[in-house]
């Protein structure tokens, strides 16, 4: 199965595979970014979905099913219809959470009937989600953006102790 991913119109007849495909065609995705956890932006990357739907069917069905032609189809027509609902919801471009994404890709897999794989891939989100907890939250405090400040024509982080004392004076 072939498909070249457009961010409006539905599905045409296929001129490329989904994962070469999504490399050769950056002007569709220059518009869009992705929000980590610790919120960094970075470009969105459609080959990163299929990546992380390969490793989900793997998980699941084992090695072998890497090599499997419908598998590899399968990964690639999920991969479109996950894109197509990411792009859909910001047509203009724009921002998408990682956990948007990923909730967008359990979405996929629920609605292509892909329960076996759907439920793993919950499980590995609910998994890290709890190691990042234990760690203490570090995306949390990365996620807050620096502010800063000119003083005396430098540029310096800002002081929130002095500017607390300042509101309460």
């Amino acid at each position: 199965m072939q498909a070249v991913i457009s961010p409006v119109a539905p599905a045409a007849p296929a001129q490329r595979p989904m994962a070469a495909g999504v490399a050769a065609l950056p002007s569709i995705y220059q518009g869009y970014q992705i929000i980590r956890r610790n919120g960094a932006v970075v470009a969105f990357e459609p080959n990163k979905i299929a990546v992380a739907l390969m490793k989900a069917f793997l998980a699941v069905h084992g090695t072998q099913g890497a090599a499997s032609a419908s598998v590899r189809e399968t990964v690639d027509g999920l991969t479109e219809s996950v894109v197509r609902a990411l792009l859909r919801s910001r047509a203009g471009g724009g921002s998408f959470h990682i956990e948007d994404v990923q909730d967008q890709v359990e979405l996929g897999l629920m609605r292509g009937g892909h329960h076996e794989v759907a439920r793993a891939y919950v499980l590995y989100r609910e998994r890290r989600t709890q190691e990042r907890a234990k760690q203490g939250h570090p995306a949390a405090s990365a996620a807050e953006p620096a502010l800063t400040v000119l003083d005396r024509g430098q540029r310096v982080p800002l002081d929130f102790a002095r500017l607390q004392t300042v509101i309460e004076s």
